[in-house]
């Protein structure tokens, strides 16, 4: 993936990544996803506006997962909304396979996914006012001090998001680590274009829509503690 080369991008965002890449090993059936079921569930990048109601068939409300992980709860909540779309961004391969295979299994029509980097994905190819929702559960918190610059929740960030979201769009926020946690609320309470939808410096309970995955049971029994932040668009 290159560089963004917009000149207008955000100094943090055109040189900083939240994420390093390490493809790992694909196995046999993640790889074999990728040969026979990237044409139906994959969007190609191609740096223009989408249009996703071509891709999905339908006009619906879009929801988008950034880092959807092994897609457990992508797969999920996807096969419990059918009234809404789900659009999923992961940069490492085995877990798109994984989701692929997850998704070819009950042939699911309401998933699509970007295997690219998220940022310019908002950039370049999810138009302003179009996502209904947007969730981002267990980013990396990228722990050391001299590393906190990668974290993805930062200002530039959260007002490129607000921008393409849809009016009251609801960003879903989810970290098992308390510094983080607290990071992105500084960031989300000084961001003009969301507000708190449980009131100003509020996380909230657990909503029944986001699962617990398998990721999330592994933090709890190291005694993780998982904070969940909601945010409307104003």
């Amino acid at each position: 993936m290159s560089e963004p080369t917009d000149a207008t991008t955000p100094d943090y965002m055109r040189r900083i990544r939240s994420f390093v890449l390490r493809e790992g090993r694909m196995t046999p059936a993640q790889q074999r996803a990728f040969d026979t079921l990237w044409s139906r569930f994959g969007i190609d990048y191609r740096g223009t506006p989408h249009d996703f109601a071509s891709s999905f068939g339908r006009s619906a409300p879009l929801v988008l997962e950034i880092g959807f992980g092994n897609g457990e709860a992508l797969a999920w909540a996807s096969e419990h909304d059918q009234a809404r779309d789900f659009l999923g961004v992961e940069v490492h391969g085995p877990g798109v396979g994984r989701l692929m295979n997850a998704l070819a299994a009950r042939d699911a029509q309401n998933v699509r996914i970007y295997k690219h980097d998220a940022v310019e994905v908002l950039e370049h190819e999810i138009a302003p006012g179009t996502l209904a929702e947007a969730r981002i559960w267990f980013p990396d918190p990228w722990h050391k001090k001299r590393h906190n610059k990668r974290r993805l929740i930062q200002p530039d960030f959260v007002a490129l998001l607000a921008s393409r979201m849809a009016p009251d769009g609801l960003l879903h926020l989810a970290t098992d680590w308390q510094p983080y946690a607290e990071h992105m609320l500084e960031v989300m309470e000084a961001a003009p274009a969301w507000r708190n939808q449980l009131g100003a410096g509020q996380y909230a309970e657990k909503p029944e829509w986001r699962i617990e995955t398998h990721f999330e049971r592994r933090g709890l029994k190291l005694g993780h503690g998982v904070r969940d932040l909601l945010y409307r668009k104003v």
